[in-house]
C-alpha cells in the first residue's frame, strides 16, 4: 500500500449500507459507495463489498465491551466516510450517517421470484426505508398529519375513572362515623408537545424509544419498551409509569418511601402482605395514624377476621369503646373472664337474662 490515511490526504465516500451481519462481530457493515461501486448486483454482489469499520466517538472506549456498541446503522442507511488505504478503496471507515427524504422504498424493488433486491444502493431485505418522508423521527418533527404510532397509542391507552376507597356513614352510639367519598381519578394525558428541533429522540428498529424533549414549556423525559411499558416525566415533574404486564421490585436492604401528599391505592385483584418472613424477633408490623384522622376498615360484603395464633389480642381505647352488632354477639372464653368496671354499669336486656354456673356470687 503506497497511499494511506494521513500521508496523501483523504479519499472520501458516500454510500449505502447493504449488509451488517459481520462474522467477526466488530460492528462492521458492507457499504456500496457512490462513484466506486456499480448499482448492478450481478456485476458486484453485496457479499463482494468490502467491510467498513464504524468510527465511535471519543466518549466511547470501544474496547473489551466498554463504551457504546457500534451497532446503529441498518441496511439502507446512507453513510459518509473515508478510505483508510486511499485510492485502493478497500478499507473504508464510516464517520457518520446521513438522513434524508427517500424518493422510493426498498420494498418496491424486491423481486417476488427470489425475494431479493433488484438493484444496489438499497436495503437488500426491503425493510428500510419505511416511508417517503424525512428520516428524522416523527416524535422530533411532531407532524400532526403523520403522528408517531406510539404517541397515538399513548393518547388512547389511558386509565380512566379509577375508583378510590369509600367509607359509608355509620352511627355508632353517640360517636357517628361520617361518610368519606373517595371518588375516582384519571390518568393524565401525555404532555407531549414537541417543537422541532428541541426533541432529541432515539428509536431502535425493534420499537424501543427514548426521548429527551427540551421544547420550551413542554420539557419531558420519556422511555418506552416496544410492548408499551415505560414512563414519562412531564414539564412540572409529574411522572407517569405504565407496566404492561407483571412488575417485580427486589431490594436487598431497606426501603424508605416518603409521600408528602395523599396516596390513593386501588387494586382490582386481591392484596397479600407478609411481614417477618424469616421469623426474626423485632420485625413488627406497625401502623400509626396521626392526630385528627381516623383509621377505618370497611368491607362491602364479607367478613373481617382478626386472628392471633399464638399471642394476645390487645385493644385499648383512649376514649369510648363502641360496639354495634346487628345480629348475634357470641363470646367464648375457654378459661377465666375478668370484667372490671370503675364506674357504674348499666345492663339493659329486652328478652330473657339467663346466668348459669356452679356458683353465682351476688355479693
Amino acid at each position: 500500500m503506497t497511499d494511506f490515511m494521513g500521508k496523501d490526504g483523504f479519499q472520501w465516500f458516500v454510500g449505502v449500507v447493504e449488509d451488517r451481519q459481520d462474522p467477526k462481530f466488530l460492528g462492521r457493515v458492507r457499504v456500496r459507495c457512490l462513484g466506486y461501486h456499480t448499482t448492478n448486483l450481478t456485476q458486484l454482489p453485496t457479499e463482494d463489498l468490502p467491510w467498513a469499520h464504524p468510527m465511535n466517538p471519543i466518549t466511547s472506549a470501544t474496547i473489551s465491551g466498554v463504551g457504546q456498541t457500534p451497532l446503529g446503522a441498518v441496511e439502507g442507511t446512507w453513510v459518509m466516510g473515508f478510505f483508510q488505504d486511499g485510492a485502493e478503496a478497500q478499507m473504508p471507515i464510516i464517520m457518520g450517517t446521513l438522513p434524508g427524504v427517500p424518493n422510493y422504498l426498498s420494498a418496491d424493488n424486491i423481486n417476488p421470484e427470489n425475494n431479493k433486491q433488484t438493484i444496489g444502493f438499497l436495503d437488500p431485505n426491503g425493510n428500510f426505508p419505511k416511508y417517503k418522508e424525512t428520516d428524522v423521527n416523527r416524535l422530533a418533527v411532531n407532524d400532526a398529519d403523520n403522528p408517531h404510532s406510539t404517541l397515538t397509542i399513548r393518547k388512547a391507552d389511558r386509565d380512566l375513572k379509577v375508583g378510590v376507597a369509600n367509607v359509608d356513614a355509620t352511627d355508632i352510639v353517640d360517636d357517628p362515623l361520617l361518610a368519606d367519598d373517595g371518588g375516582n381519578w384519571d390518568e393524565p394525558e401525555t404532555p407531549y408537545a414537541a417543537t422541532y428541533p428541541k426533541n432529541h429522540v432515539y428509536e431502535t428498529e425493534g420499537g424501543h424509544i427514548r426521548e429527551f424533549d427540551d421544547s420550551i414549556g413542554a420539557e419531558r423525559i420519556h422511555e418506552r419498551h416496544t410492548s408499551g411499558t415505560g414512563y414519562e416525566i412531564g414539564p412540572d415533574g409529574t411522572k407517569i409509569t405504565r407496566v404492561k404486564k407483571d412488575n417485580y421490585s427486589l431490594i436487598s436492604a431497606d426501603e424508605y418511601v416518603h409521600i408528602q401528599g395523599q396516596e390513593r391505592h386501588t387494586t382490582d385483584g386481591g392484596l397479600r402482605v407478609k411481614v417477618n418472613n424469616r421469623s426474626v424477633f423485632g420485625n413488627h408490623y406497625n401502623i400509626e395514624v396521626g392526630a385528627n384522622a381516623n383509621c377505618t376498615v370497611e368491607v362491602t360484603s364479607g367478613d373481617i377476621n382478626l386472628v392471633s395464633q399464638q399471642g394476645d389480642v390487645n385493644i385499648k381505647a383512649g376514649k369510648n369503646f363502641n360496639l354495634d352488632v346487628a345480629g348475634n354477639m357470641n363470646v367464648r372464653v375457654q378459661q377465666n373472664a375478668i370484667e372490671e368496671v370503675t364506674g357504674k354499669k348499666d345492663e339493659l336486656v329486652i328478652g330473657n337474662n339467663k346466668k348459669t354456673g356452679k356458683r353465682i356470687d351476688l355479693n
